[in-house]
Parts: C-alpha cells; structure tokens; sequence
C-alpha cells in the first residue's frame, strides 16, 4: 500500500523526485559533460599533432616539436580522465594523477635538453604560418576548455578533472608562447625566441608535474 502521505518515494512516473534523484541525475550530467569536454579536447590535440608535425619539420622549429609532444600528453591526459570518470574509485584517481605527472616530467627533460642543444648549436628555425596559424587558434580552444572543466570538477569534487583543466589551461598558455616565439622570429628574425618558448614550457611542464605528483 501506498502511504497516506504521498505517493512512493522517488516516483519519476508522477513527476515526484527526491532530492536524492536529483543529486543523481545532476550529477551524470555532470559526468557527461566532463566526458563531453575531455572527448573535443582529444579530437582537437589528435588534429593538433598532425598539425604541428608538419609545420614543425617545415620550420625545423624545437617549439612547434615540443608543442607537438605536450599535445601528445594532453591526449594522454584526457584518456586517462575519461578512463577515471568511469570509476571514480579513489585508487584510480592517485593513478591517473601520477601518470599525468609522469607525463609531464618526460616532457620537461625533453625540451630542456632539445632547447639547450639548439641555442648553443645556433640553430635558426625557418618561418612557419601554419604554426602561427594553429597555434592561435588552440590558445583560444584551450582556455574555453579548461574554463568547462574548472567547473565541471569544482561541480563534481573531482580532482582529476580540475588537474586536467589546469594541464588544459597551461597548454593554452603554451600555445601562446610558441606563438610569440614564432611571430617574433617571422617578424623580427629572433630565432633565439623559438627555443626560449621550448624553455617557458619546460617551467610549465615541471611546474604541472610536481602539481600532478604531490596528490
């Protein structure tokens, strides 16, 4: 029998929910919309790296390589978030932490080596349209990115998500700084801009390492 007071607790048929219901449903919304902002940024960075690749063996540019990686760690980035958005186990989340550390650690080594070798060698970097064009581009996707999943994380407590939105935010800043590198060596043949840009991302990369790691 029904009680007296109402009809059964929860029931969707009627219209009725509890508050229960609704944390529920708002929060596979939620999910859905961090899944949502983690699948475009894959898509984007998988375009990117093509992208990059060519632009980066036509300019002999370390910067557009090295940015070229760290849009390689992005989308292993977002794979391991949606992997941890499918069970937010807090084991699976220190995992997915640590492999995105990791990933940025590798990328930090790389750069400060690939940097140093070309400014001692004096290497000059050829100019690349297609990677000013890209690169302007990706800085604007990047920052509405990870503004989405700052506050899809917030909304869900989920630290993987906001980490992934601060790696996000970072690679839109990086992609301005490969960009001004690349106008000012186009513009003004500072070809010592194009490895500086490889430095300012080995600041960030080991800056979001250490970040990723300390959980």
């Amino acid at each position: 029998m029904h009680s007296a007071i109402g009809p059964p607790a929860g029931d969707r048929r009627l219209g009725i929910w509890h508050d229960g219901d609704v944390a529920a449903a708002d929060r596979q919304q939620l999910l859905a919309r961090g899944r949502l902002l983690e699948l475009v940024t894959l898509g984007w960075n998988v375009v990117g790296i093509i992208v990059l690749a060519i632009a980066a063996v036509s300019a002999r540019s370390v910067a557009l390589a090295g940015f070229g990686l760290d849009s390689l760690i992005e989308i292993g980035a977002s794979t391991v978030v949606l992997w941890e958005l499918a069970d937010v186990a807090d084991k699976r989340q220190l995992r997915a932490m640590r492999l995105i550390g990791g990933a940025f650690v590798a990328l930090a080594l790389y750069l400060a080596v690939q940097s140093t070798v070309v400014l001692v060698a004096g290497f000059h970097p050829r100019h690349s349209t297609l990677g000013i064009v890209w690169t302007a581009v990706t800085a604007g996707a990047m920052f509405l990115l990870s503004r989405g999943k700052a506050r899809t994380g917030a909304a869900l407590e989920n630290a993987v998500l906001r980490t992934e939105g601060r790696v996000t935010f970072v690679d839109g800043i990086l992609a301005s700084a490969v960009l001004l590198g690349l106008v000012f060596n186009a513009a003004l043949g500072w070809w010592w801009a194009d490895p500086a840009a490889g430095y300012v991302l080995v600041y960030y990369g080991a800056r979001e390492a250490r970040a990723a790691l300390a959980h």
